[in-house]
């Protein structure tokens, strides 16, 4: 059986990136196994955890994601995953541009839904602003779900 793979991209990796790959591993549930699920950041401080808020909303799901070290994209990161989701029309744009070659798996989180909208960063904002993030993650997630699952084949 082939593997899936998709790598969730944000600015920092500590607050929306984190929360997908968490939101999107519990979704999966028992379906995991044959999954690859990971983040990273185009502006990552290296080994940094995941915010404090974001380990909260997702502990209230039951979402472990404490072990959670920020990261730098790069090239050998990208070309290991089928389907790259990222939040701004800005971090597909850098992707795009750093690594033209990997530039037709990049897509905005909200176009697995057919739309075209960013998901906002709620770094530095309050628990209920994380908790609209999460939501918003989460409400992709389910209605694009068929569409990542078709595109995050090897």
């Amino acid at each position: 059986m082939k593997m899936k793979s998709v790598l969730f991209i944000c600015t920092a990796n500590m607050c929306r990136s984190p929360m997908a790959q968490g939101l999107f591993q519990a979704y999966l549930g028992e379906k995991r196994d044959g999954w690859r699920v990971e983040s990273a950041g185009v502006a990552a401080w290296e080994g940094s955890s995941a915010t404090q808020k974001t380990l909260q909303i997702l502990a209230e799901r039951g979402i472990d994601l404490s072990h959670h070290t920020a990261r730098q994209i790069d090239r050998h990161l990208l070309e290991q995953f089928a389907l790259v989701l990222v939040m701004e029309h800005q971090h597909k744009q850098h992707l795009q541009t750093q690594f033209p070659d990997y530039a037709d798996k990049v897509f905005l989180i909200s176009e697995m839904t057919g739309e075209q909208y960013e998901i906002d960063d709620p770094a530095g904002g309050t628990l209920d602003d994380y908790r609209r993030t999460a939501l918003e993650i989460e409400k992709i997630i389910h209605q694009g779900f068929d569409r990542i699952e078709q595109l995050a084949e090897e």
